[in-house]
């Protein structure tokens, strides 16, 4: 039951947001076998000025185990 949890700034219609979660929902289902009806994603809006405290540093410093995608930037 893949639930994925995507973080990004606000200014996304809901349109887009809709458009990235059935995105990333294909990636899953075709990556890790799974049916339609097993995977879910949300998507939380993270001020600019919170990414540092809110995203970067527990969700990518903090989780070497966990991230497999490493950002190309270093906001510190």
């Amino acid at each position: 039951m893949p639930h994925v949890i995507i973080k990004l700034q606000p200014g996304k219609s809901e349109h887009q947001k809709e458009t990235i979660a059935e995105a990333v929902a294909q990636a899953v289902m075709a990556s890790a076998p799974c049916a339609e009806r097993a995977v879910s994603v949300s998507i939380a809006e993270i001020a600019p000025e919170d990414w540092v405290e809110a995203v970067y540093k527990p969700d990518i410093l903090g989780g070497p185990g966990t991230l497999y995608k490493r950002p190309g930037y270093d906001p510190l």
